[in-house]
């Protein structure tokens, strides 16, 4: 463990990355995320890495894709309309099966919006915004410390499945400064001599490739990769309970909108009322049956997103009807209160009386 350290989250995300053993990173400027390729270029050739600033958002993807075929840990970022440039290289690196981390500080849209915090590419993230059958693993830090953890974790866990891993945040999470420690990098070892490209001496060559046009390969592909995304499913979920097993209504809500219903929560207790927090920490997996055995008897979840309401649909699906579902949402970079938030959760309260 080293110093405790004050940095911006997008800072924090760069250092990370660099900690991890990230050797590649390419991007392509685009606020709030602006930090981390400016970071990247001041500190990762100094450090033995290379940094490139792509010409375009689908540039930086390939490059990534590239650099992954060669078992380096490649990584890029971007705010919201760049990572819609790099949907289709993400859904190659997929299907190619190679390791990467992204990352996207998003922003207030739909369109270029402007640079407030969103939550409203949930979609784009978990339910995949390139083509055909896949999934990511998607972690939506509450803190810069979080942050900074999730970045060194993602490397592995891509690593692991030899898939891409998405770290969803938003322009609070990416430009405020907060106290954090480094942690020391797990040191797990992955052997990539398997699949990575090369043809040096005592080397065997390989091919990288998503294409096939013979009959049924892809689909059988597909069902090889199923087994992988389940296999994510299974051991990758992370979720924070807080304060729910007495709670009469239970708030879900991730990321920045998290660290507001919980100030929520500690207001109501003080005030009598019994609240409670299931935050998911990756949106995919998505925590499910967590929600669902909560539903089984409280009977109100109250659902806050920066966002018209995406997440929210997760949550019905947990549920199944088994408790009342209610929303506040805030799109366009609008941020929840929590004084409108309070407010809201009393009329729910009053409601059961």
């Amino acid at each position: 463990m080293g110093e405790k350290q004050l940095m911006k989250g997008n800072e924090a995300i760069a250092e990370a990355a660099i900690r991890a053993g990230m050797t590649c990173y390419f991007g392509y400027p685009i606020t709030p995320q602006n930090e981390i390729p400016a970071y990247m270029a001041k500190h990762l050739t100094k450090r033995g890495g290379t940094f490139i600033q792509a010409e375009s958002e689908i540039a930086a993807i390939n490059m990534v894709y590239g650099a992954a075929c060669t078992g380096a840990r490649a990584m890029t970022s971007s705010s919201s309309p760049g990572i819609s440039l790099k949907q289709e290289g993400i859904s190659y690196l997929v299907g190619a099966r190679l390791p990467a981390v992204i990352v996207n500080i998003a922003r207030g849209g739909p369109g270029l919006g402007n640079i407030a915090p969103s939550q409203a590419d949930y979609f784009q993230a978990v339910k995949g915004g390139g083509h055909g059958d896949y999934h990511m693993v998607v972690y939506t830090p509450e803190t810069v410390q979080e942050a900074a953890d999730l970045t060194m974790k993602a490397f592995d866990v891509a690593d692991e499945y030899r898939n891409p891993v998405l770290i969803l945040g938003d322009a609070i999470l990416g430009q405020m400064m907060e106290p954090l420690v480094f942690k020391e990098p797990s040191g797990k070892k992955f052997d990539k001599s398997s699949w990575t490209l090369g043809n040096r001496k005592g080397r065997k060559s390989h091919l990288i490739n998503s294409l096939s046009l013979e009959e049924g390969v892809v689909e059988q592909w597909n069902w090889e990769l199923k087994k992988k995304f389940d296999l994510m499913a299974e051991k990758e979920l992370m979720v924070e309970e807080y304060m729910v097993e007495d709670a009469d209504v239970i708030f879900v809500a991730y990321g920045t909108t998290a660290r507001i219903c919980r100030s929520v929560v500690h207001q109501t207790r003080k005030q009598g009322m019994k609240t409670g927090l299931i935050r998911p920490i990756t949106v995919w997996p998505f925590p499910t049956e967590t929600i669902a055995r909560h539903a089984e008897k409280t009977k109100h979840f109250f659902v806050v997103e920066m966002s018209l309401g995406q997440m929210i649909e997760d949550v019905r699906l947990a549920v199944l009807g088994n408790a009342k579902i209610h929303f506040h949402g805030r799109p366009g970079g609008g941020i929840p209160a929590e004084a409108d938030i309070l407010k809201q959760l009393k009329e729910i309260l009053q409601s059961q009386e």
